[in-house]
């Protein structure tokens, strides 16, 4: 063959392995899609079943709040049930969780049952929250694995931008009314229903992917590790791969004590407690609250078109996770994180400033002058800070930086803490607001300007570092930072 036929053939084998990496990943991000959808569904639904079941306080935050602990409860578990049954099953019982819950909320007869629903689905979303991020981390290259990581954070914008969108369109977009009838059945129920159909493609897309390769190695199933290699990567390669996870499985055989998750750091692994700091200042920064009350925060503050106001500020989400897709591998994580902080801390001041300046007026609260105008920038900004960096990139450093032995049970655990924050600030904010938005705002800017302080202090930069070499990159950054 001549230099010109080989060269040609060499890219079309590299076109044809980044096809198939990309098409792997994107079908493991469908979890996101689920995982955002049906986290965030439940905002333009708050207010037609609180007027359903005829329930309020403590038991309307509760039932916007209990698919949090299922979260909690489904990551925890993940991490387990991956590593005895495999990625791909755990996929599958994730896509199952998803379909009963939506058809089950979608029908709920009163508010008990409801919340098992959504509990169930709430187990959904925290298996998906663990094993896209694994999946994905263990079979693309090194090269691209930030870019497709952050995949899953895009999946999860995009399934609260169709969320938010599909409850205003079964709403309507003039004077939105969740409980009017749509097909003869209430809209909110539509809202929950129509998850169906995702839940059923994830599904479908579970039984077609691979197992990951790292998974059937540590099982001893070294064939079919080296032929889900092939679909992936270079001939040569291939030695190469399964003699690197290879050792890596063997230092964890010869040491069972270092592959818990126990340490000398207050009894748990210092790169476990940086696993958990991510995952609680990811959440503890607020967030949520403008995808899970949005609707109903600028409806209290004399917007009008409320529900428009959520869809444009998830479709912000979307534009900036492309932001981050495209530049993670070139710039790095660390250097973003700490910019997104900057950023978040600074629109959540100025959110705590306008909402400082709140007025109320014939039993309904404004924002007077300019405040009003400066609290939806500051929102905005807000979303495009976070879903540049800390949105994505958690989901990145959540899936590298545990080594191998740990790294399915780590990522359980800091999920489920995740999960757990998720829940305390959702539970929270209505009495939090109701007390003072611009306290509020101002310790979700506190919490914004600690994170900075944290990625300075403990997170290393962890772009382009072999998958099986970052553990021990980050081990040594937490160790410094601790001496």
């Amino acid at each position: 063959m001549s230099a010109t036929g080989s060269t040609q053939s060499k890219t079309r084998d590299g076109a044809q392995f980044k096809r198939r990496v990309y098409g792997l990943a994107v079908a493991a991000a469908v979890g996101g899609f689920l995982f955002g959808f049906d986290s965030s569904v439940i905002n333009g639904a708050v207010e037609a079943i609180e007027k359903q079941f005829e329930i309020e306080g403590l038991v309307q935050g509760f039932a916007v709040a209990i698919a949090l602990i299922g979260c909690a409860v489904g990551a925890f578990v993940a991490g387990r049930l991956a590593d005895r049954f495999g990625r791909k099953a755990v996929m599958l019982i994730g896509a199952i969780l998803f379909l009963v819950s939506s058809i089950g909320a979608g029908f709920a007869f009163g508010v008990i049952d409801f919340m098992i629903w959504r509990f169930i689905g709430g187990l959904g979303i925290g298996v998906a929250s663990v094993i896209a991020p694994t999946y994905i981390a263990e079979v693309v290259p090194a090269a691209v694995r930030g870019r497709l990581a952050s995949l899953q954070q895009l999946a999860i914008t995009i399934g609260i931008f169709a969320a938010l969108l599909s409850d205003a369109l079964f709403a309507g977009i003039q004077d939105a009314d969740a409980t009017r009838i749509v097909a003869g059945i209430e809209a909110w129920r539509w809202m929950f229903l129509v998850g169906i159909v995702p839940s059923v493609v994830y599904g479908f897309l579970a039984l077609r992917v691979p197992e990951s390769p790292r998974y059937l190695l540590a099982q001893g199933r070294e064939d079919e590790a080296r032929q889900v290699l092939a679909t992936i990567q270079p001939q040569n390669e291939i030695d190469d791969e399964v003699d690197a996870i290879r050792g890596n499985i063997k230092e964890d055989e010869e040491n069972k004590q270092k592959g818990s998750l126990k340490g000398s750091a207050l009894g748990l692994a210092p790169v476990l407690w940086i696993g958990l700091a991510l995952s609680v200042f990811q959440q503890f920064v607020g967030i949520n609250v403008i995808f899970y009350y949005s609707t109903t925060l600028w409806s209290a503050v004399g917007f009008q078109d409320a529900f428009l106001i959520s869809v444009f500020s998830a479709v912000v989400n979307v534009a900036v996770t492309f932001v981050a897709i495209a530049i993670v591998d070139k710039v790095g994580r660390r250097p973003m994180l700490l910019a997104g902080s900057a950023g978040m801390a600074v629109s959540l001041a100025a959110m705590a400033i306008s909402f400082s300046q709140a007025q109320t007026v014939d039993g309904a609260v404004t924002l007077p002058g300019a405040f009003g105008v400066i609290a939806l920038i500051g929102a905005n900004l807000f979303v495009v800070s976070f879903g540049a960096t800390w949105g994505p990139l958690v989901w990145v450093l959540l899936g590298e930086i545990f080594p191998n032995r740990m790294r399915a049970k780590a990522l359980g655990v800091a999920a489920a803490a995740q999960w757990i924050a998720n829940f305390l600030v959702t539970l929270t904010f209505p009495y939090l607001s109701d007390f003072s938005l611009a306290f509020t705002y101002g310790m979700y800017a506190t919490f914004s300007v600690l994170s900075f302080l944290f990625v300075f202090l403990f997170v290393p930069e962890t772009k382009g570092v072999r998958l099986e070499d970052v553990g021990g990159l980050v081990f040594g950054r937490a160790k410094k930072a601790a001496q």
